[in-house]
This record gives C-alpha cells, sequence and structure tokens, in this order.
C-alpha cells in the first residue's frame, strides 16, 4: 500500500514520528473537570467549573460546563461550552473575551524559539459556534511579544476543524523552566483597543491594537449564542488540514495526572475529608500531620485550609505534600473540615 505524505519532508518525519510523545497541550479533549462539571452565572475570568486547564474571560453572563456535544466520528467524548444567558450588544472600546491556556516555558523547547533553527507552531482544533466570521488566534511569549493569525467559522452551529500555524521566530526565545512560557488566545469578543491597529501576523512586541484585529464576531451579543471547543492540539512544525497528525488521545490516568500537576483536590469525598487526620483525641497537645498530593505540581501551591479543634497552626507547602503543625484545642480530635484544593496554575 502506497503511503501518501503533504507538505515538506521535515514536517511529515514530525507527522509519522511524534505519536511516541506526549501531547504539548493538556486536556485538550475536554475529558478532566475536577473543578466541577457546570458553573452558572459567571461573569469574570477565571478557572471555572468545566474542564481543567482551560481559563475563560467571559462578557455578559454565561454559563459554562463539560458538555458531551462533540464532531462526529473523532473520538471525542466531552467539550468546552460557553452559553450566553446574559447578553452584551454592544462593545465598549476595552471589552474583551477570550479562551486561553497557558503553558511552562520548559516543555515547548522543541520549538528553538529564538534560534536559526525555529520551528512554527501550528494548532487544530474543533470548533462549533452560532456565529460565522472572521475570529482571531494570539500566541503571547514569556517576552511579551505575540502573533496572531485569523480563521473563519463558516456555517452556524456546525462543528468545524480549523488548522492556524504560526510563524517561527530566531530571536527571543521562551525560558526553559516551570514558569509561564507561552499563552495561547482564542478571541470571541473584542473592542476597538484591540481591533484598531494592524494585525501582528509576524512575532511583535506586544500591542494591544493589534492584538484582535480582522475579528469581526461578538459571541455574547444574544442568549441565543453558544459556543464549543474540543480537539486543541499543537504540532511542532508547518501543517495544514491535509498534513496536520491526528489528534493523540491520552488514557484518563495519564490526562488527570498532567492536570493535577496545576490543580488538585486531595480528597473528592467530602463525608471522610481526612477527618481526624492530625490524630487522636489529647489535652492541647501538639499534634501534626503529613498530607502527600496525588502528583508533584508545578511549583509549590495555594491553598486555604479549614479545621478544628486546632490552635497555634504553621501550614508548609512544597511541591510534593502539605505539613500542619498545631496544638489540639480542646479534648476532642483535630480535624480538617473541607475539601483541600491546591492551586499551582500559570
Amino acid at each position: 500500500m502506497a503511503l501518501t505524505l503533504h507538505g515538506t519532508v521535515s514536517d511529515n518525519t514530525v507527522a509519522l514520528d511524534r505519536k511516541t510523545a506526549t501531547p504539548l497541550i493538556i486536556n485538550g479533549e475536554m475529558r478532566i473537570s475536577q473543578r466541577g462539571t457546570s458553573n452558572s452565572g459567571v461573569t469574570s475570568e477565571g478557572y471555572h467549573n468545566a474542564p481543567d486547564r482551560w481559563k475563560l474571560v467571559p462578557l455578559g453572563t454565561v454559563t459554562v460546563s463539560q458538555s458531551t456535544d462533540t464532531p462526529t466520528g473523532q473520538g471525542f467524548q466531552n467539550s468546552y461550552k460557553i452559553d450566553v444567558t446574559t447578553a452584551d450588544t454592544s462593545l465598549a472600546s476595552g471589552d474583551n473575551s477570550r479562551f486561553i491556556t497557558f503553558l511552562e516555558g520548559q516543555n515547548l523547547q522543541m520549538f528553538n524559539k529564538g534560534n536559526s533553527n525555529a520551528k512554527n507552531f501550528t494548532i487544530a482544533f474543533w470548533i462549533k459556534s452560532s456565529k460565522t466570521g472572521t475570529y482571531v488566534m494570539e500566541l503571547v511569549d514569556d517576552n511579551s511579544r505575540h502573533c496572531c493569525k485569523t480563521y473563519t467559522v463558516s456555517s452556524a452551529n456546525t462543528w468545524e476543524k480549523k488548522v492556524v500555524s504560526i510563524p517561527n521566530e530566531t530571536s527571543n526565545a521562551i525560558d526553559a523552566d516551570n514558569t509561564l512560557g507561552l499563552q495561547v488566545y482564542w478571541w470571541l469578543a473584542g473592542g476597538s483597543d484591540f481591533t484598531s491597529g494592524t494585525l501582528a501576523t509576524a512575532w511583535a512586541s506586544q500591542v494591544s491594537a493589534n492584538r484582535a484585529v480582522g475579528l469581526n464576531v461578538n459571541c455574547y451579543d444574544n442568549t441565543s449564542n453558544e459556543v464549543y471547543i474540543t480537539g486543541i492540539q499543537m504540532e511542532v512544525g508547518d501543517f495544514d488540514a491535509n498534513s496536520i497528525p491526528d489528534f493523540q488521545f491520552e488514557d484518563a490516568g495519564t490526562s488527570l495526572a498532567r492536570c493535577q500537576r496545576y490543580f488538585q483536590i486531595l480528597n473528592h469525598d467530602a463525608d471522610i475529608l481526612y477527618i481526624n487526620a492530625m490524630g487522636s483525641t489529647g489535652t492541647t497537645a501538639s499534634s501534626s500531620t503529613t498530607l502527600p498530593y496525588m502528583t508533584q505540581m508545578r511549583t509549590d501551591p495555594t491553598t486555604s485550609i479549614s479545621y478544628s479543634n486546632l490552635s497555634s497552626t504553621s501550614v508548609a507547602l512544597s511541591e510534593t505534600e502539605i505539613k500542619l503543625l498545631g496544638n489540639a484545642s480542646s479534648t476532642d480530635a483535630p480535624t480538617i473540615t473541607q475539601q483541600i484544593k491546591l492551586d499551582a496554575e500559570l
């Protein structure tokens, strides 16, 4: 059987070999949703009760959720859904909405950004939107430089696959560490502060007016509007719709562990959350416990811990565990009284 290749030889080498590599985009199939599966009344930027690793800057008021509406026959079981419940029909100059993921710099070194062997970034994804027209994707690196490309949603309320290639840059390397190396934005609406300049189609110092030029949709102008997205992948090199490799699925355990590097809940059952985790009953005795994480986190996380019958506490957070020390304040055993949510998001 003949093997048909598309694009350049080097691109197709990547396409054939990269199945052994880990997908660069985490939770691109929207399978993991640790915080919850639905969040109504959303009006502000954040990681909501929806698929992990995806942040939304909304306009108006929306409900976000982990949806089961997916492109037929592609193997995806979930998508990220944005459902407008209060419209924003008139964009102010500074209004903007973006769907976002953040990537660590040390995981992007294969793009060789900043040297003569720099490679293109190609991002493929499936989108279904009530609004047809021109959309903008923007990449922003850790040098505050950006590059943008437009793509078109042609049919309303229809799943379409998009492939966007962002050119390379032979200067301004991305730092090889665990800090923010790259921001990936899907623009869903933008006022004149972001659309009045010239679109930055080559890497340049970020200028607000050049970020979303050509964007001619407002995904929030009607309460009937919905946007779904899934199957997001990032590839090294310049690909088109013919040459882009198939989406690389992960097993559920691997995908969950990769998400837990940035956010995890130590126990999902609120009824048995480390009850009496610090030991037996005592009379104002010193009490301590160490709670290991399910996977090592990107950096020392932030959290809040509620407990009873404990005073003079100290909490030490590392990338791998919590150490909690204090004095029992009664004859009852010290008790942690809520889920412990650990946040090490970029």
